[in-house]
């Protein structure tokens, strides 16, 4: 099964697009706590009600990569509430002549799991325009599609 994966470019630098990685309430229009700016930083993203979703840097390659493990979950509109439970959110960047590609995988959101169909959607608005938005006019857009 494949993992949920997209990818956008922008002309920003790498090392600019992961500090705007990092601010995540500037992009993924969630309720942030704690740290998300360098390796082992634990933090927390509340989507409302009693959801929540723990994550530590496990990785922080400066300019090319960032890597968060989803330590623990409450989904509580799926049947699996902690479906999102050890997977990882991958970023990955490279940059050429003053344009930054981000390739955004989800390992262990594949199609066969409860949430794929509506966190494909909504991935694909955070990362595609809300985070795209931020990276090229500094405000990511909360818009999502119904």
């Amino acid at each position: 099964m494949k993992d949920f994966n997209n990818s956008v470019s922008a002309k920003i630098s790498a090392s600019e697009a992961i500090k705007k990685i990092s601010n995540i309430p500037e992009w993924w229009g969630v309720t942030f706590s704690g740290s998300s700016k360098k390796q082992n930083d634990k933090f927390t993203v509340k989507m409302g009600g009693d959801s929540f979703f723990n994550f530590t840097i496990t990785e922080l390659i400066p300019g090319k990569r960032v890597v968060w493990l989803v330590t623990d979950c409450n989904m509580p509109w799926y049947s699996d509430k902690k479906e999102w439970a050890n997977t990882k959110l991958i970023f990955d960047l490279s940059e050429n002549n003053g344009v930054t590609t981000l390739n955004f995988t989800h390992e262990g959101l594949t199609p066969d799991v409860e949430c794929y169909k509506a966190c494909e959607t909504g991935w694909t608005h955070w990362i595609t325009t809300s985070l795209l938005s931020y990276f090229t006019i500094g405000k990511g857009n909360f818009n999502q599609p119904k």
